[in-house]
């Protein structure tokens, strides 16, 4: 029997709870910024496709920050100071408008826009202390009206106020600025009804989540961590709270109800996070089915999603279809999403033109529908594309519109790829495939397990601080949420993923003192609603918030290769300090730093340099870079330079070598070869050196699989004669995607 290829698309909307118990304003603005650039025009974009199925998942948390936003009662600083007369603007205010009021991709989102791009560029070239000295309040006014108007989607462009603003570009006032935010809440106003409308048409399916976003294995038990990782190292205490879960799933679909005038049947556990011990508490409130990543399949069932050279899934039979869940308790409806399908939405295609990624796209799903002909079976495949559906549109020009509209009419254009909500798919083809509930594997997204997470000092530290508030409440059965709503909320606030997402090593932002603040800050809030005395550990931040200096990529990246070395191209990447940060024996490297990371394209390379040096005076001539295979059975060959010394790790043999002539900025890509011969390969690679050296060397030049162990060094040479190495005694990891 032939069927189309189904393909579900789940895209999930969220933000944590920025209010502060303790004065009742929001410390960060994103819950209303990512409101008038990303909730709404996803799903108008969707719906000129009628024939296109879509399921968003919309959390409590986010609608309950939004409609706060509606009615005029959340402030939070960036607000505030966006409403206030620029004659009032306090010193204190001034430097955080100059530090802040640019926190967005400046490529996307800033340089489409000549004022505003002028003013970046002042603070980018002449620095804070010249703008808060120079800047007259014309600038200001400026500043703070293309801080809220950029962050407008272009969809509403069209509008003839938003469309006067833009034309403006200058001389804003308070009352165009009092107007943009007018504009702010009528556009939030209007996305939760266009959910609903949607879902009642069938061209969308809205689902929830637990309350404020909590991992609820952790909530059940911290020590499901040693699931995935048996060596984990744990917290202190072990927070095991299951009477919590109920609670976040009964506010969720009561919330839900209340707003869509219907009971949720899917839900998105947070983090695509589970376990077994969660299950009967997702069945007894009525969920039908719930989301997880294929990490989480794989370790289910013991098998690694192996790819092929296009990267698509061999075996795709065990990956594209619902499974049963069963339990005690009854059973559960399960669907796992291809994480690298998603992740080329989220990191990549961003990178690419619309026509191009779309192409990409099509093509493996395409690729996908050829696999389920070749292997014709009753039920049809469900190929499910899960995703965060708000940060990754920033790295998009327009927001992502021209790549959605491109790939739209595309998917509508195919006869053989159908696109479907979740449920409606499983009302059609109910999963057949069984798996026992007790044999679910306790993970997340984030590679099958909970790392992000806990298992970091400061991250179960944080852990510790929540046990010990969650103990305290306990001991006050008087405190009920019908009584005391204060201190339930709080806790809810302080159970969401979030905090322990930047806390520690792993992730990091511009803005993690604020986390850490925050969720201090709930906690709080639970020993005062109780009248108890707030531990002072509480009043100091869990960790010391500076900028790390060597650490390992943080996300994917995607710089352009020009030399300039921008900030926010490269603020996820990996960075190895060689020069002046690592004291005075290195003051003098010609080498100062090195960055690196990747995509699902290319592997990227930047090289910072000593102030003022020249390729062929101080600088040698040529930047050599050899890549290592360890453990990998391939023809290797020493590196093609004349005075190696014999010393590990450049007397070791490699597999690929990029040699870069600094001064001509031109390369020649070779392959190792028998009889450690190299032989001349083409490339793609891309090179540009001016204030820095950047590289880009695509994934189809070196022609490794996904998950390869690559470690890389670089030499310096003259002539072809060794010079020196980098980094120190020691390799670049690499991960390929």
């Amino acid at each position: 029997m032939s069927h189309p290829l189904y393909v579900a698309f789940i895209w999930h909307q969220h933000q944590p709870l920025y209010k502060s118990p303790t004065n009742q304003q929001y410390h960060l603005p994103w819950v209303r910024l990512h409101g008038t650039k990303d909730y709404l025009d996803l799903i108008l974009l969707l719906e000129k496709y009628p024939k296109l199925h879509q399921t968003v998942n919309l959390v409590p948390s986010l609608i309950l920050q939004l409609e706060e936003y509606i009615a005029g009662t959340a402030f939070d600083p960036y607000l505030t100071a966006s409403l206030t007369p620029v004659e009032q603007l306090t010193t204190v205010q001034k430097e955080f408008i100059v530090q802040h009021f640019f926190d967005a991709n400046h490529h996307t989102l800033i340089d489409p826009h000549p004022r505003y791009a002028q003013l970046y560029h002042q603070r980018q070239e002449k620095g804070q202390a010249w703008c808060l000295a120079n800047w007259q309040a014309v600038d200001y006014s400026d500043l703070l009206a293309w801080h809220n108007l950029a962050w407008i989607d272009p969809l509403f462009w069209d509008d003839p106020e938003i469309a006067t603003w833009l034309k403006q570009d200058r001389n804003f006032t308070l009352s165009d600025r009092q107007r943009i935010y007018s504009k702010q809440k009528q556009i939030l106003s209007r996305i939760v009804p266009q959910h609903r409308k949607m879902q009642e048409t069938g061209q969308l399916e809205v689902t929830t989540t637990p309350y404020t976003h909590p991992i609820l294995p952790l909530l059940a038990d911290t020590n499901s961590g040693r699931v995935a990782v048996p060596n984990m190292t744990l917290p202190s205490a072990r927070f095991q709270w299951m009477e919590d879960i109920p609670r976040h799933l009964q506010k969720a679909w009561d919330f839900y109800q209340q707003r869509f005038g219907q009971v949720p049947r899917g839900l998105w556990p947070s983090e695509q996070s589970v376990s077994p011990e969660v299950l009967p508490y997702i069945i007894k409130q009525g969920f039908q089915w719930i989301c997880s990543d294929e990490a989480v399949l794989g370790w289910t069932l013991k098998h690694f999603f192996h790819r092929d050279g296009a990267g698509n899934v061999e075996q795709p039979e065990l990956l594209y279809r619902p499974y049963r869940l069963q339990t005690p308790a009854g059973d559960l409806s399960i669907v796992f999403r291809d994480h690298r399908l998603s992740d080329l939405i989220g990191f990549t295609y961003s990178s690419m033109s619309p026509k191009q990624a779309t192409a990409d796209l099509v093509g493996h799903l395409q690729a996908i529908a050829r696999k389920q002909r070749e292997n014709p079976t009753e039920q049809p495949w469900l190929v499910t594309i899960a995703l965060d559906g708000e940060n990754c549109w920033e790295f998009y020009p327009q927001d992502g519109k021209p790549f959605l509209e491109t790939l739209y009419q595309s998917l509508s254009d195919q006869e053989n790829i159908k696109l479907v909500t979740v449920s409606e798919f499983l009302d059609k083809y109910p999963a057949t495939a069984t798996i026992p509930g007790e044999q679910l594997h306790s993970g997340s997204w984030v590679d099958g397990s909970f790392t992000t997470w806990i298992g970091d000092p400061v991250k179960n530290r944080a852990w510790d601080y929540l046990t010990q508030a969650r103990r305290i409440l306990a001991k006050h059965p008087e405190a009920t949420e019908e009584n005391n709503p204060e201190v339930w909320e709080a806790l809810y606030a302080a159970e969401g993923s979030d905090w322990f997402w930047w806390f520690g090593e792993g992730h990091s932002s511009n803005q993690d003192a604020i986390f850490d603040q925050l969720f201090r800050e709930h906690l709080c809030g639970i020993y005062k609603a109780l009248n108890e005395q707030i531990p002072p550990y509480l009043t100091k931040p869990l960790e010391i918030h500076e900028n790390k200096v060597d650490h390992r990529p943080e996300s994917f990246i995607h710089p352009i290769i020009d030399g300039t070395g921008d900030e926010q191209d490269w603020d996820k990447a990996g960075r190895i300090e060689v020069g002046g940060s690592r004291g005075t024996m290195h003051q003098s490297s010609l080498v100062q730093r090195i960055f690196y990371g990747v995509d699902h394209l290319n592997f990227y390379l930047r090289v910072d340099l000593k102030s003022g040096v020249r390729p062929g005076k101080e600088l040698p001539k040529e930047l050599n870079l050899l890549w290592y295979y360890p453990g990998q059975p391939m023809i290797n060959s020493p590196a093609p330079l004349a005075e190696v010394p014999d010393l590990a790790p450049v007397n070791y043999l490699f597999h690929h070598h990029l040699e870069i002539n600094l001064l001509a900025q031109t390369i020649l890509f070779r392959e190792a070869a028998d009889h450690y011969q190299w032989h001349p390969r083409a490339s793609r690679a891309q090179v540009a050196f001016n204030s820095c050296l950047e590289i880009a060397i695509p994934w189809a030049d070196l022609q490794v699989p996904p998950d390869y162990p690559v470690r890389l060094i670089l030499v310096l040479a003259d002539d072809g004669c060794f010079h020196s190495y980098l980094p120190e005694n020691s390799l670049i990891p690499i991960e390929v995607p």
